[in-house]
């Protein structure tokens, strides 16, 4: 047998593939099936006499070219193997033991992978060791808040990991986002406007227990809606609203007792009142507030006929339990007959009349208390001018005072006074009512404040029946957009 040489580079032992051709005296070229890299790769022989590679042939590719052209019948059998820089490896041919472990970097993994791939059980990854993660995924172990204010805004994602409840931004607005649930899909965050939507009331007053209803979203005159029922005759009541139902809290009856029943009815049907709860004290004049599950009642008198004692006491009650009355903290001063005004985390309570009695004694200060714990008000700025018997309203970003009496003189004013909640600078005479009165019930919507009946004293003749409408939008003087059937006062304005 004839010597055949020894074997070539090592690679040439691990996969080898044969290519043949018959002589004809003139062919110089075999062509490969593959590409070998290097001569010394090919083992060639010519009836099996071996032949020196780069002597009796060269390699360009995978192309032979033998010196002398093989002679005819000649058997030509080249034994190829694989380039030994392994610069393209055949198929299936590298197994993963030939790769140096953490050699494959980012750039060899391809930007997609087939979910085909992703088959089998995978292992669970720490949020916390994700990277490249968009700026409006948001995990953490609480709930978000109207002030969370994501970065990017409306479609942010919040994630609660103790509840595991998930919340969209659907409404960005600074410091009064709309968080909506998407979980369970209810539990939204979203913010509570003290103002009306739909209709304003008048509860009570001298001397009857009428419920009245006027629109907010049209101008018309108020038609009777339902009754008050635990006393006939209350007046100088407080009021609070739910997002379901309106509340009274105290008042006096005629010019004897005081007392301390809470009364609710419903907004969408004509329902009378029912007594649900009492206040801590029996009182009457104090100011009234709402958030979205509490009812507040600010100082009041709880002194019965004409005798006074006035009081510094916050109540509060829960809507969803109809609880009676607890103390939540203390006004700077014992009060009656304020204006009060809602925003969106505070209770203000603007002038009034303060002890000693004395008609003389009435109040310029705007007291501010915060509803998110059981702490007492704090003295937040001035009225432009002191006032007691004045109508609160207010605006998502002012508190209005609107008519009233000042001092002694009894002559009930028409001024219409506004101050800021975000700083506490002074209320300025913003605009004017058309009558001026005193007693009146106040409503609040999104856009406008209203002031509906009241005592218009001498010489305008006692109680009035007229419903003022004026425009938060700018200092403009009130007009009439509504009359009550009959003229009242002292009757508690609420909102729905």
């Amino acid at each position: 047998m004839a010597y055949i040489g020894k074997e070539l580079l090592g690679i040439l032992s691990y996969d080898k593939v044969i290519d043949t051709m018959t002589g004809d005296g003139s062919d110089t070229t075999l062509t490969l099936s593959r590409t070998p890299g290097a001569a010394a790769n090919v083992e060639v022989y010519f009836d099996g006499i071996y032949q020196t590679p780069n002597s009796e042939y060269t390699l360009v590719g995978n192309t032979i070219t033998f010196t002398t052209a093989p002679a005819a019948t000649v058997k030509v059998v080249a034994i190829v193997g694989q380039d030994s820089r392994i610069s393209t490896p055949i198929n299936n041919s590298v197994t993963g033991s030939k790769i140096v472990d953490g050699a494959v970097t980012d750039a060899k993994i391809s930007g997609t992978v087939s979910s085909s791939k992703l088959s089998g059980a995978l292992p669970a990854l720490d949020g916390s060791a994700l990277t490249g993660m968009p700026s409006g995924f948001i995990k953490n172990s609480s709930d978000p808040t109207i002030n969370t204010n994501p970065s990017e805004g409306v479609g942010t994602v919040w994630v609660n990991t103790t509840s595991g409840n998930i919340y969209i931004c659907t409404d960005a607005t600074t410091d009064a986002n709309v968080w909506t649930n998407v979980g369970p899909g209810s539990g939204h965050v979203e913010p509570w406007y003290f103002q009306g939507t739909n209709n304003g009331f008048t509860a009570g007053g001298v001397w009857g227990n009428d419920i009245w209803r006027f629109s907010l979203t049209s101008d018309d005159n108020a038609a009777q809606w339902a009754d008050l029922t635990t006393y006939t005759g209350v007046e100088l009541s407080s009021g609070a609203h739910s997002e379901t139902h309106g509340y009274t809290h105290g008042g006096r009856l005629g010019t004897a007792a005081t007392v301390k029943v809470i009364e609710k009815f419903p907004f969408a049907t004509q329902t009378n009142g029912t007594n649900i709860a009492d206040l801590t004290t029996a009182r009457r004049l104090a100011g009234g507030h709402s958030t979205k599950t509490h009812g507040y009642s600010s100082g009041g008198n709880t002194g019965g006929g004409g005798t006074p004692n006035r009081v510094n006491v916050i109540d509060k009650h829960e809507f969803a339990s109809d609880g009676s009355g607890t103390d939540h903290g203390d006004l700077t001063v014992g009060r009656e007959a304020p204006a009060t005004a809602t925003s969106e985390t505070h209770g203000y309570i603007a002038g009034g009349s303060f002890p000693p009695y004395n008609v003389n004694n009435t109040s310029n200060v705007i007291d501010r208390f915060v509803f998110a714990n059981n702490a007492n008000a704090t003295d937040w700025a001035d009225l432009d001018s002191a006032t007691q018997y004045g109508g609160g309203t207010c605006s998502i970003t002012h508190g209005y005072c609107s008519g009233g009496y000042y001092s002694s003189s009894n002559t009930p004013l028409n001024v219409i006074q506004k101050y800021s909640f975000a700083s506490n600078a002074n209320a300025t005479d913003a605009a004017d009512l058309t009558v001026a009165r005193a007693f009146v019930s106040a409503v609040s919507s999104m856009t406008h404040g209203y002031t509906a009946a009241g005592d218009a004293g001498s010489p305008a003749g006692g109680n009035t029946n007229v419903i003022d409408k004026f425009t938060f939008a700018s200092d403009n003087n009130a007009i009439d957009i509504g009359d009550i059937n009959h003229g009242i006062n002292t009757a508690v304005g609420i909102e729905d």
